[in-house]
């Protein structure tokens, strides 16, 4: 990486170009929490089932710096597994009924006993129905069969969920792959609006959130390219893989319409699956650069929580179980190494405080080139910046609105210590690829 100040007579030169073009002149950029950040991170685990090792994924957890965990009663984690994972990390749940589960009163007792410790963050509909037929009460549904059943349970589970004194504050997610439906049942919904024709009533309650599995790599859009994760969190139509437009905009099996692109923007979103495998074209680095692009990216599109499949590669199941941090013996990926190194660099467990403003600009920013603006609880920004380059490289130069006394520059997959300190400066150079740097202010 490389970091370059301008000298004072280029600056001298410079300056009355950069008033002339307003669009490069640093303005006031609102930061966010870096502690909201750090919050969004998930990942998909079975705690302590399906071969994981409730002490080892402790251990994993506490590493990588994962703040929640996506889980449900089939997983057969105990009470006592929730209980000192939680405990031993503070790690948080959502808690859903999973693939094919229609047991509504299991997962409220579940809820519940999470609720009590502190450490439920949301409750979440029927994993993948187009993969996993149900059948609810009498009722079978989903995959090729009409979508009814899959809708009246969710129905049913939001209103029990409202209706339950302990859990109503909580929110409620989607099912994933509402895309899917095969009748209107209105799926495409967090409540059904009037004048939609859906064959469930208008009005109809689903869900405080909409569910996507928008995995960036899809066989809908095969193999490396330009801004892959940031295109994946797309809201709308020009999102590239089975994104939020293809479940809540405009249905991708028989396109039922659903909200507007300007609409998707700003609706509340969660993804509980995404991922990648090693392959021919994604190697360990690639996997690993990618993972922190996309938590970054889905939380600069206004994805409030993102959970990676998966923790530990699967050792149950047959194929190409490489999407892990972990491998099966548990051996970290350079993912888990990366994403260690970003949450140490970022740490923050402060209370979330109305952050500031930072006045900076970055000039002919490429398109593959993003920025995350948060603010420490301690005060001190954090610039994200990361380059979604497939190949090659993109030099950007970040000029901000006053001179700082210190300015520190970590590159997350290399360490955990700053690679340069610069004093009284307001810009640096720097030279990116398809990662991100922190720029500590």
């Amino acid at each position: 990486m490389k970091f370059t100040i301008l000298p004072k007579s280029l600056m001298a030169i410079a300056l009355p170009l950069t008033l002339f073009f307003s669009a490069d002149k640093p303005a006031p950029v609102t930061a966010t929490s870096t502690n909201d950040f750090l919050n969004s991170i998930g990942i998909n685990s079975a705690i302590a089932a399906r071969g994981e090792k409730l002490e080892k994924t402790i251990d994993a957890i506490k590493y990588t710096g994962i703040r929640w965990i996506r889980s449900g009663y089939e997983g057969n984690a105990t009470e006592s597994d929730y209980l000192t994972l939680h405990r031993e990390t503070g790690v948080k749940f959502s808690y859903g009924l999973m693939s094919g589960g229609t047991n509504i009163d299991r997962l409220l007792t579940g809820g519940r006993m999470l609720a009590n410790i502190g450490a439920l963050l949301a409750f979440e509909g029927v994993n993948e129905p187009n993969n996993w037929p149900l059948t609810y009460h009498g009722e079978k549904g989903g995959k090729n069969l009409t979508w009814l059943a899959v809708a009246k349970l969710q129905n049913d589970m939001y209103k029990a969920v409202k209706a339950d004194a302990t859990l109503n504050p909580y929110p409620v997610w989607s099912i994933s792959e509402s895309g899917a439906q095969t009748d209107n049942a209105g799926l495409q919904y967090l409540q059904i609006p009037t004048g939609t024709n859906a064959v469930m009533p208008d009005g109809t309650q689903y869900a405080d959130y909409a569910t996507c599995h928008n995995y960036f790599l899809h066989p809908s859009h095969p193999g490396l390219y330009d801004n892959q994760t940031w295109n994946a969190a797309d809201p709308g139509p020009l999102c590239k893989v089975d994104g939020l437009y293809g479940n809540y905009g405009r249905t991708w099996a028989k396109k039922f319409k659903g909200y507007t692109a300007e609409q998707l923007i700003d609706l509340p979103k969660v993804t509980t699956e995404t991922g990648v495998t090693l392959g021919e074209k994604v190697s360990e680095e690639k996997q690993a650069c990618l993972y922190l692009n996309l938590y970054l990216s889905q939380f600069k599109r206004k994805w409030s929580y993102t959970a990676i499949y998966l923790l530990r590669d699967r050792s149950d199941e047959s194929g190409n179980q490489t999407f892990g941090f972990y491998q099966k013996d548990y051996t970290p990926r350079k993912a888990a190494i990366y994403l260690h190194n970003l949450t140490t660099i970022l740490a923050d467990k402060g209370a979330s405080k109305k952050p500031a403003a930072l006045a900076y600009t970055i000039a002919n920013q490429p398109e593959p080139v993003h920025d995350l603006l948060l603010q420490n609880s301690n005060g001190k920004f954090q610039l994200v910046i990361w380059d979604e380059k497939a190949i090659g490289t993109d030099e950007v130069k970040v000029t901000l609105g006053k001179k700082f006394s210190s300015i520190k520059v970590y590159d997350p997959t290399v360490g955990t210590s700053a690679n340069q300190s610069l004093k009284s400066v307001n810009e640096v150079t720097l030279t990116l690829s398809d990662h991100p740097v922190v720029v500590e202010l």
